[in-house]
């Protein structure tokens, strides 16, 4: 572990070539406040410093909650207006940073994903589901709405059902989440970290200067007309075409053989 706290709120722990990070507030539900967030924050600029890691994971302690959102217990304030001088949010700032960053971001669904826990689900490249996992949006019940998961949301699902989770508050089910288009995959709860693992073991073997490259490209396309991401795509071919990673990959393809990649040797 790499926190000096007796009890931190988010383990941030290095296992092989994947940073974990798992938010440690069992008894909240994992529930967000400013503590969490900045401790998140702390993690994601460690793996994005780190020159062996290759995947961040992503989850909640214990088997009940990935995330409950915002810690809504009297005297946390969340919603207090201290700060209201500053431009950005705390998770704002947070999911501004998880964008930039060069490596896959793996969320381990363990349990209940409401509120900021979709949130944080969604910043995520990839997620992989417990089947008990339940997901929802319930904002409106406690008068408030979901503005900030609003952005990250509507890039993954539609927006009918990006508006009926909102309007209603209701939460779906895993396999209604990944009719959607919010999981990857949904398993039985006890063959979660045994998909993750797999899943963990696929990024590994794949180019990270084509991982690199590729998420920023994909992030850049997400803000472009049509002609512009084509334009796009096809300088960054002419690019990624000429790498290290590109050429070895190539050679091992016509040498019969797994590539050893030059970028990752370097990191190690």
């Amino acid at each position: 572990m790499t926190s000096n706290l007796t009890n931190p709120v988010v383990l941030i722990e290095q296992r092989g070539s994947t940073l974990w990070l798992t938010i440690n507030r069992e008894e909240r539900r994992n529930a967000l406040n400013l503590d969490v967030i900045k401790s998140l924050h702390a993690g994601i600029e460690q793996a994005a410093a780190a020159n062996d890691v290759r995947a961040v994971v992503l989850t909640g302690a214990g088997r009940k909650a990935f995330c409950a959102g915002a810690d809504l217990s009297k005297g946390t304030d969340v919603f207090s207006p201290e700060g209201l001088d500053e431009p950005t949010t705390d998770f704002g700032r947070l999911a501004r940073r998880v964008r930039e960053l060069g490596i896959p971001l793996v969320a381990r669904i363990n349990g209940a994903c409401v509120a900021g826990g979709m949130g944080l689900m969604s910043l995520c490249d990839l997620a992989i589901v417990a089947e008990s996992a339940r997901f929802g949006l319930p904002e409106v019940k406690v008068g408030v709405f979901p503005m900030q998961v609003l952005v990250y949301l509507r890039r993954l699902i539609g927006p009918r059902m990006v508006n009926e989770m909102c309007l209603t508050g209701e939460l779906i089910s895993a396999a209604r989440a990944y009719e959607i288009g919010l999981a990857n995959e949904v398993v039985a709860d006890d063959q979660l970290d045994a998909r993750i693992e797999a899943l963990l073991a696929r990024l590994a073997a794949a180019s990270p200067v084509a991982v690199k490259r590729g998420k920023a490209v994909i992030a850049a396309m997400e803000e472009l007309a049509f002609h512009d991401a084509l334009s796009l795509a096809e300088a960054q071919i002419a690019i990624a075409s000429r790498t290290a990673d590109a050429r070895e990959g190539l050679a091992a393809f016509n040498e019969k053989r797994k590539p050893r990649w030059a970028s990752a040797e370097e990191k190690a």
